[in-house]
């Protein structure tokens, strides 16, 4: 099992994009369900941050595969103050999770 966390600093007046971009990710993996895959997305609390957090049950992510995902990430650059970073994560307790 594979997890990781990817955190960013949007600029501000990119917010409501990057949610709208956020929102179809989620949409289309609604609607195709790539399986093998636990994700989820925040906003923290200075509103311009974002973390997503991703499992995977055998390391190989469906992420790359999903049109919404690409188009996310066409102009992340653009739409950042801070650029993503990528932590991979290692659980050293759990509840309900």
């Amino acid at each position: 099992m594979r997890r990781v966390m990817v955190r960013y600093k949007i600029k501000p007046d990119q917010v409501a994009k990057n949610e709208e971009l956020v929102r179809a990710v989620y949409a289309e993996l609604e609607a195709t369900d790539p399986g093998g895959l636990r994700y989820v997305t925040f906003k923290l609390e200075d509103g311009v941050s974002f973390a997503h957090i991703a499992e995977t049950e055998d390391g190989a992510n469906p992420l790359p595969k999903v049109k919404a995902f690409k188009e996310f990430l066409e102009d992340i650059g653009a739409r950042c103050d801070e650029p993503p970073v990528t932590i991979e994560l290692e659980p050293v307790g759990s509840y309900r999770v």
